[in-house]
């Protein structure tokens, strides 16, 4: 069965469709197939652990010993009723890619 959770946002309500069943949730439809479940908390406070774990990121590889011109940082999100936005797993480590580059100064 379908597993959806509805987040409320500024911009109006999020869905978000899960795997199984978390807490954190309460049952708000049910029809064949498919369940919604409201989510106590709002979409972007589900979102600030995670905003907090890139501004850490990039804070750490910013600084002046690395003197990156550039920082990409890639992870992916997991959303969770109960949790909210989490550092999503490949495997069984979470998933994090760093990528820095410099640019190379050329002589004329």
């Amino acid at each position: 069965m379908k597993e959806l959770l509805r987040w409320e946002s500024d911009q109006g309500p999020v869905v978000v469709e899960v795997d199984d069943q978390d807490a954190g949730f309460e049952s708000i439809s049910r029809s064949p197939g498919e369940v919604v479940h409201d989510v106590k908390g709002r979409f972007e406070d589900a979102l600030t652990n995670v905003r907090g774990a890139a501004e850490s990121a990039l804070r750490t590889f910013r600084d002046d010993l690395l003197d990156p011109d550039e920082v990409e940082i890639e992870f992916g999100v997991k959303l969770n009723a109960a949790a909210g936005a989490v550092i999503a797993k490949t495997s069984m480590e979470g998933h994090l890619v760093v990528k820095l580059r410099w640019a190379r100064e050329t002589s004329e």
